[in-house]
């Protein structure tokens, strides 16, 4: 048996029946034989891995290690906020802010890195380049990453995991969308059936229990189906990624707070992600407000990019205009924007090491 496999365990016959969805069909009621149809699919193998068990991260000090940490914050009281974060700068900017989880938006890095629109345009080592500095900027500090579909099928959906958890991700998000995918928050989207969506879990699954030294990798399971097939559908493909071993549970575009509210309800006792884009499908849910709508991680995915290009364009508007940059600085000179970036923690360790590079600076 191969290094993973063995926590996936058969509650009924394996031969229960699978229901095709087509990526086209419209959003319907489903009626009941269709939702007898849907139980019997669901009797297939159920993931269960007793090391990571919610009940093993209740107590105790939060762990150094990012993973390990992101389980111990979902086991306990409080939502997690995780602002988007599109580059070192953003990074840096939000932990000054005090955020103790961060997230790497696949739509922000193709923005920073590439300068290009969401639109599957990005590969799997752009944003792992991205991911090893983010994390190596605060090692403790969760970073959950975009992993889009996976970049391929299983074998790339295994490498992903491996990749990211070698960066030092805490955990990523891999979505039913086809592999020419787009923004989440953008329409025409197509998805994948169920299988290939439940394929793609559990590859990542396999992956991460097979990766040596016992990971806590987190595996989250995000669908864009509510758009194409309607909210019933993508309730029950999170249902299956859940059953497939997905730590938690992602919808995209929940349109208002009573679905989001059902959709935890449905999901239990998965913990449930909502992410908050301005002008986008799902409503402006505060943080409070989504945590008392019974969500357990809130993601801002666009904050930081969107700041940057509001901030950037008013930088070039007025230099353009005025011939300085002297109002844009605000006061900060170049010393007290590297101390933003981490002066004083270098400076302290050349000092430390026996260096004399930086007595004065």
């Amino acid at each position: 048996m191969a290094p993973g496999l063995g926590f996936f365990k058969s509650s009924g016959s394996s031969e229960a029946p699978v229901v095709q969805v087509s990526p086209d069909a419209e959003p319907e009621d489903k009626s009941t034989s269709q939702s007898t149809a849907d139980q019997a699919t669901r009797k297939s193998d159920v993931y269960y891995n007793p090391r990571l068990d919610p009940e093993n991260f209740l107590e105790g000090e939060l762990s150094p290690d990012a993973a390990t940490r992101l389980r111990q914050m979902l086991a306990r009281p409080g939502i997690v906020i995780a602002p988007g974060i599109c580059d070192g700068i953003s990074a840096r900017c939000a932990l000054e802010a005090g955020f103790d989880c961060l997230y790497q938006s696949g739509a922000a890095t193709t923005a920073s890195r590439l300068g290009m629109p969401d639109l599957a345009i990005a590969t799997l080592n752009d944003f792992v380049q991205s991911a090893q500095m983010v994390c190596g900027l605060s090692p403790t500090t969760p970073v959950i990453a975009d992993a889009d579909t996976g970049f391929g099928g299983t074998a790339m959906v295994a490498r992903t995991v491996y990749q990211y958890i070698r960066a030092g991700v805490a955990g990523m998000h891999i979505e039913d969308q086809v592999q020419t995918k787009r923004c989440g928050h953008l329409i025409g989207k197509q998805v994948v059936s169920r299988e290939e969506f439940v394929t793609r879990i559990r590859a990542a699954v396999i992956a991460r229990d097979s990766f040596p030294g016992n990971s806590n990798f987190v595996i989250i399971g995000r669908t864009d189906s509510a758009q194409v097939l309607g909210m019933e559908e993508a309730v029950y493909r999170l249902q299956l990624a859940a059953d497939a071993g997905a730590d938690v549970c992602f919808i995209e575009g929940v349109k208002t707070a009573d679905l989001l509210a059902s959709t935890v309800e449905a999901l239990k006792p998965k913990p449930v992600l909502v992410n908050v884009i301005s002008g986008g499908l799902t409503p402006s849910f505060t943080t409070k407000e989504a945590e008392a709508l019974g969500a357990k991680i809130i993601i801002f995915s666009l904050v930081s990019c969107v700041a940057a290009v509001h901030g950037i364009r008013a930088a070039m508007k007025s230099l353009k205009k005025t011939g300085t940059d002297h109002s844009s600085a605000k006061g900060m000179d170049p010393k007290a924007f590297f101390e933003v970036m981490g002066l004083s923690d270098v400076v302290d360790l050349d000092a430390k090491a026996g260096g004399s590079s930086f007595n004065v600076i």
